[in-house]
């Protein structure tokens, strides 16, 4: 949807743009409804040779640390739609090279309000998030409902709904713009009023001495968009009384709308332009998301995906709290080495993963954050016995 989307406006709207390469793992001849089909290839190289900016929007963690990686040997910058890879291999790319999130998903729709903020002399202490719908382990039947109904993929719609989507997106946030979080998996407040609940927030950003990251569950107000909870220097509290936020000392900063495809186009222009980095995932993150159960699963059990799928969901940690979690990103076609329950996090002791040039950057992080690797292994028998079961 995203490359549809943000090929036609391109296509359509940008005139000294052009979009000269589209790189696909499906096969051409299957491609021919696409908007752009002459600009279809299967070849990475032949993206890169023929592009001035890679603009990754995959959502897949491997095939997109591939494609960047690939980037950067040819000094190409990036600009990624692409936050479950940021809080994944993210990190280690935004030390290799040009790498920022786009404006128009919700992160990269925080970061512009972020920047508003601080033009306009306010101190974010919130960045937040509006979530309309949570169920933390909602049924295939349903996300199949669902999917299709709103022309979506499955595991997309189960990312969204299970809440893994939201914490992704915050953790992102809160390790590029020095945002912690209050607890794990965040709090998540439902809401019928913006500003008391924006209220909550600051204060509980006030108390630990440093902004957070959140969301809140909007219910009487529209849901879909990003606020920032600000306060400001008390001299121009009269003014921004009159000027409808309120009497302080939280102000809420809110952005209604973020129109994903449609508005990546301003992050590639202010890149091609010389502009710095919107977002991206920081060379020296603080949070992670982590793998957690839904259900109890023996050991044995195959993994299909982590995002998206019906055995896990993803929470936001603290990083120095969860040395040996598993990134929720990483786990895809894996085993499980023993049996978990419901709520269980997920380490790299409990998991045969895959081996990957994601997980050798996960792991390369995780020795130069902390010193040491963790220890894990890989048992491509067991994964065999699996497929085959």
């Amino acid at each position: 949807m995203i490359s549809h989307a943000f090929v036609r406006l391109i296509k359509n709207h940008y005139q000294d743009l052009e979009i000269s390469r589209v790189l696909t793992r499906r096969k051409l001849d299957t491609l021919s409804s696409f908007p752009l089909a002459n600009a279809l290839t299967n070849s990475l190289d032949d993206l890169v040779e023929n592009s001035d900016i890679i603009v990754e929007c995959s959502g897949n963690v491997f095939h997109g640390t591939e494609v960047i990686e690939h980037a950067f040997e040819a000094n190409l910058p990036v600009v990624t739609v692409n936050a479950e890879l940021q809080v994944t291999t993210g990190s280690y790319l935004a030390s290799k090279g040009f790498m920022t999130e786009a404006e128009g998903d919700q992160p990269g729709s925080l970061a512009a309000l972020h920047e508003d903020a601080l033009q306009m002399g306010f101190k974010p202490l919130v960045f937040g998030n509006m979530k309309g719908f949570l169920n933390l382990d909602p049924s295939p039947e349903d996300m199949a409902y669902w999917a299709k109904r709103q022309g979506l993929s499955i595991d997309q719609t189960t990312s969204f709904t299970d809440g893994t989507k939201v914490q992704i997106e915050q953790v992102i946030v809160g390790n590029g713009l020095g945002a912690t979080i209050t607890r794990q998996g965040l709090e998540g407040l439902a809401s019928t009023n913006l500003n008391d609940s924006a209220s909550i927030l600051g204060m509980m950003a006030d108390r630990m001495g440093q902004p957070i990251v959140d969301y809140v569950m909007p219910s009487g107000y529209p849901a879909g968009g990003v606020f920032i909870v600000c306060r400001h220097d008390e001299e121009q509290a009269p003014a921004i009384e009159y000027f409808k936020l309120g009497p302080g000392p939280y102000y809420v900063l809110t952005r209604p709308f973020h129109l994903c495809s449609l508005e990546v186009g301003k992050t590639v222009r202010r890149v091609l332009a010389g502009g710095d980095i919107l977002l991206n995932n920081s060379t020296s993150p603080t949070l992670g998301v982590a793998a957690i159960a839904k259900k109890p699963m023996k050991a044995g059990t195959m993994i299909d995906r982590g995002i998206g799928g019906f055995q896990f969901r993803g929470e936001a940690v603290k990083l120095t709290d969860n040395f040996n979690y598993v990134p929720i990103g990483l786990l895809s076609k894996s085993i499980l080495k023993r049996a978990v329950e419901p709520g269980q996090l997920i380490t790299f002791d409990d998991v045969d993963l895959l081996p990957s040039r994601a997980l050798d950057i996960v792991i390369q992080q995780r020795d130069a954050f902390f010193g040491s690797v963790p220890t894990f292994s890989w048992n491509p028998q067991a994964l065999r016995h699996a497929v085959a079961s």
